[in-house]
């Protein structure tokens, strides 16, 4: 049909109105829309339609488009029109039919396809015009490639038996498109089809259905696309054989001491590969009956030396026996009794060794030397050996008045030495072998009813022995100990993290009759609402158990965990390895990470290194990064941070800005550094840290202004204004000093509490027994904040002795004794002096 030149501007806009007001929904397939009474043969036809295509770094991709017969073909990219100057247009003539024919391309960039927010994908499509209507090709979809660098899950090393499966599971980074998965065996390509023993999931693992001794090498898991190539960790797999024997040898002629033998090997099959060796003995031999052995008759010599020997045997039995008893006698003197009443009555008196009486029990999980120990005290309270032992008397003042101001503790003579000679006795047991060697992050002390406390100083770590928590007549050398998450195996599943330290207190198995308090840091933020929080600990076979479920105790239980906003206070009738893990049950989840910028103190060469710490918001974690920035010869260089991390599976990232050019130059070649989430989350690695380096124009350059920015992908950030003179600025080297935390790590009998003895007793008897009018221990309780504990504390023989404790763990060393006196007094108790000691009673 031909059509006037005249008309076809206004038929062309006749077709564009109607095409731009009357198509309704977009259409993934080729539409045409022809013109009413048009020859529908000469609608345009696509050769060639726009395809899918990914964007590679920052390289634009190309969309093609032919149609024949067309006279204009556009681009219409996401509802709207690309622009006419950005069409590459190319006319020719079918030579077969005369017809016209278009083709058109256009660029797309990254800049274009990121502009585009929301749920849906960046797609263009081209529409074709001729004399008969449009036509519409199919959506060609254009998405930015990308892998990220982390697997989601990686293969671990395996030991196994030969025969038995290995599965290796593999998770691959995320990705657009998503990533292919091989298998390298020692860097060889896994090939399944050339070997039928050897699949690979549809989930990406790696099973052996039978291992073989082949079979043991490094396997790691690639994962690629279009735009990179990543490797996991490799796992080494062991396929050991276990030692079997050989069939026995045949037995060997009678001897002439009327035996004979026969022999094994462990070699059907040998042990391999750190297979166990074969159990049994490899050598038999019997009595034989063989005529080669004859004997005769035995005459009188024989019979007198039997009978000789006999004697001689008898002898020496009676004289070992005799031995026995003697040594038994002389031990005996090593047994101990406690001294009564007069250690409440003059301050802590060393403990007096004396024979102990027949019915009095003696346990002592491990022997305290106690020949090589001294008492040495501080204060007025604690007299000397050798002079007078004037009485203890309390003065008619406040109610709780401390014992003065004193320290009252048991030394050893010599500290080094005896710390290590105390971990050489420690690691003769098979559960302490795991404990630390050195002596910094370890403390220890002999304790008897009377009680006390160990503290690892500057962790936020220690052990409260209330009073008769110990068993009056046993003494118990007793220790307390910090691991590094390295040393101990603490296995994570899911989304668990380790929220705590992971300490031990010991030794385990002794007899305790009262809870002891072991207060430990968490990083933790504590909602109910996105925690479940777990206490675990490790039992003497090694494995880690749930022994508590917080918010779901039960009265009874052995175990009882006070939680607050940077601490746990953990009470427990059994010592052991303990740690607190915590699983995300939303992303509202958050872990406290503390930011730490460390740089040299001097700087002797033109390379400036900042370090950026990011550690759990724990005192332990602190401390390990200062004791070793100082070996380091670093300073902190900015105010420490906090950042909520969480639970987003999103990495942290760090990056350095204004950095002036004129006198630094950064040799960072990307524009940030990234910490995996993994890392982070699971809480078992120590010091992770990014480095930033600069170097100086000049060697005069000693002023540094720039920012670090650290901040977790769609999450809570923390940005550092660094202003300073790198050779003398030091303002902020004393934000990092280390306390003392009461200045001595053990702590043995009245000393170690704030509330004096004879007043802690008479409060726990005025408050113990119910009163109508509420003042008993239930009050005291509300009044100090606990009333959530009523149940466990109802449990106990006596409640408020629990109460009173866990005061003394969350108070000590810089408690406000006028507090808990206001808390006490204000009960309205009838007898104004009950919590009053009189000078008969010390």
């Amino acid at each position: 049909m031909a059509v006037r030149p005249g008309l076809w501007p206004a038929l062309l806009g006749i077709v564009l109105a109607a095409w731009l007001h009357g198509t309704g929904a977009q259409q993934s397939a080729t539409v045409a829309n022809p013109v009413p009474g048009a020859n529908p043969d000469l609608l345009p036809h696509f050769l060639v339609e726009p395809e899918d295509v990914y964007i590679v770094k920052n390289k634009p991709v190309l969309l093609v488009c032919k149609a024949m017969p067309a006279t204009q073909i556009f681009f219409k990219c996401n509802g709207e029109w690309v622009r006419q100057v950005d069409h590459v247009i190319e006319r020719s003539t079918d030579d077969s039919s005369g017809l016209p024919a278009m083709e058109v391309r256009i660029n797309v960039s990254r800049q274009q396809v990121e502009k585009v927010f929301g749920l849906e994908e960046y797609w263009c499509q081209c529409v074709a015009w001729s004399s008969s209507g449009t036509t519409k090709s199919q959506k060609a979809y254009i998405r930015i490639a990308y892998l990220r660098k982390n697997f989601e899950q990686e293969p671990l090393a395996k030991e196994v038996s030969l025969e038995q499966g290995i599965v290796l599971p593999c998770r691959p980074p995320e990705g657009i498109p998503p990533a292919e998965v091989e298998w390298l065996r020692n860097e060889d390509l896994v090939d399944p089809s050339l070997d039928p023993n050897v699949y690979i999931t549809r989930e990406h693992s790696l099973v052996v259905r039978q291992a073989r001794l082949a079979d043991t090498a490094n396997y790691t898991c690639v994962a690629k696309n279009i735009v990179a190539r990543r490797r996991s960790a490799s796992a080494a797999v062991i396929v050991y054989v276990d030692g079997s024997w050989s069939p026995w040898s045949k037995w060997s002629a009678c001897g002439l001491d009327c035996t004979h033998w026969r022999s094994r090997e462990c070699s059907d099959p040998a042990p391999r590969n750190g297979g166990e060796e074969c159990r049994g003995a490899d050598l038999d031999t019997r009595n034989c009956t063989s005529d080669l052995c004859v004997h005769t008759a035995s005459g009188p010599e024989d019979v007198a030396l039997y009978v000789g020997l006999i004697a001689v045997a008898v002898c020496l039995l009676l004289l070992l026996l005799v031995l026995i008893l003697v040594y038994c006698r002389k031990k005996e003197g090593l047994d101990s009794d406690v001294a009564d009443s007069s250690i409440l009555t003059s301050g802590f008196q060393p403990v007096s060794i004396k024979p102990s009486k027949a019915d009095n029990p003696h346990l002592l999980t491990i022997q305290p030397d106690l020949s090589t120990t001294t008492t040495t005290c501080q204060g007025n309270l604690c007299p000397r050996q050798d002079g007078p032992s004037p009485k203890f008397q309390l003065a008619n003042g406040h109610l709780l008045s401390p014992l003065g101001g004193g320290r009252h503790t048991l030394h050893h003579s010599s500290p080094t030495s005896e710390a290590e000679d105390f971990v050489s006795r420690l690691s003769t047991q098979n559960y302490f072998r795991s404990l630390p060697r050195g002596t910094s992050n370890m403390t220890y002390g002999t304790f008897n009813f009377l009680g006390g406390r160990l503290m690892i100083p500057n962790t936020g770590i220690s052990l409260l022995i209330p009073p008769d928590a110990i068993p009056r007549g046993k003494i118990y050398e007793i220790y307390l100990t910090l691991h590094k998450p390295e040393d101990v195996r603490l296995p994570l599943a899911g989304c668990q993290t380790l929220l705590s330290p992971i300490v031990s207190c010991g030794p385990p198995g002794v007899l305790l009759t009262r809870p002891v308090i072991l207060a430990m840091d968490h990083c933790g933020e504590p909602c109910p609402e996105s925690w479940s929080l777990r206490l675990k600990k490790q039992s003497c076979e090694g494995s880690w158990e749930d022994v508590l479920h917080l918010g779901e105790e039960a009265p009874s239980h052995l175990y009882y965990c006070q939680l607050e906003a940077g601490a746990c206070y953990v009470f427990t009738e059994q010592l052991g390895r303990f740690a607190l893990v915590g699983e995300a049950l939303s992303v509202a989840a958050t872990k406290r990470l503390k930011l730490l910028l460390f740089a040299p103190v001097a700087c002797t060469s033109l390379e400036y290194n900042i370090r950026v710490y990011c550690l759990h918001d724990t005192h332990d974690a602190l401390k390990e990064v200062v004791q070793l920035e100082k070996q380091l010869g670093g300073q902190l260089i900015q105010e420490p941070r906090v950042l909520h991390f969480k639970d987003s599976y999103h990495n942290l990232r760090l990056s350095i800005h204004d950095v002036p050019s004129s006198l630094w130059k950064s040799k960072l070649l990307v524009s940030y550094q990234e910490i995996p989430f993994y890392h982070i989350w699971n809480g078992t690695q120590q010091y992770l840290h990014c480095t930033f380096t600069l170097e100086r124009v000049s060697p005069s350059t000693s002023d540094l202004a720039c920012k670090v920015w650290v901040w977790q992908v769609e999450g809570d950030g923390q940005s550092f204004n660094i202003n300073f003179n790198i050779t003398k600025d030091t303002r902020f080297a004393e934000l990092l000093a280390l306390e003392s935390e009461g200045g001595v790590p053990a702590l043995v009998g009245p000393s170690a509490f704030k509330i004096p003895f004879l007043i802690r007793q008479k409060i726990i008897t005025s408050l113990d027994p119910p009163c109508s009018r509420g003042a008993d221990w239930r009050t005291l309780a509300q009044k100090l904040h606990l009333d959530s504990h009523l149940s466990f504390f109802a449990s106990k023989p006596s409640p408020t002795a629990m109460i009173l404790n866990l005061w003394e763990a969350r108070h000590f060393p810089n408690g406000n004794l006028s507090q808990l006196a206001a808390a006490v007094a204000g009960l309205g108790q009838p007898d104004a002096g009950l919590f009053t000691v009189s000078e008969a009673e010390c």
